[in-house]
């Protein structure tokens, strides 16, 4: 039977400590980037609203945490991604689990999906 989470604690909380504390440190980094990020879960994920529409969704996995920006989020920041060696596809990066979260990227993606939906 597939899970059914009510909030993202419930969903962070089912990892082992490791993955649990690299997804409260990046659901930290999202919510410093500006104010009015509502949390919600999306596809059985963890998500975030910004202005109503959808900002970033991410998701724990064995080796690695997946950020869910988009594919405009993805292709913008494609050079960084090889830069670094993460796998990534149209609308997915993976940061391995045996590494440090990129923060500094992740406030740009999220900085960048912000400027977005305010743009339009």
């Amino acid at each position: 039977m597939e899970n059914t989470f009510k909030n993202i604690d419930e969903y962070i909380l089912i990892f082992p400590i490791e993955t649990q504390e690299k997804l409260f440190e990046l659901r930290q980094c999202i919510h410093i980037v500006t104010s009015g990020i509502e949390e919600y879960i999306g596809y059985q994920m963890p998500a975030f609203r910004y202005k109503g529409r959808p900002l970033v969704y991410f998701a724990g996995y064995k080796k690695h945490i997946g950020l869910y920006p988009g594919a405009e989020g993805i292709s913008h920041f494609e050079k960084d991604f090889k830069e670094r060696n993460y796998k990534f596809s149209k609308g997915a990066v993976q940061f391995p689990m045996n590494t440090s979260l990129p923060l500094e990227l992740v406030r740009k993606i999220v900085k960048f999906r912000v400027e977005e939906i305010d743009s339009k």
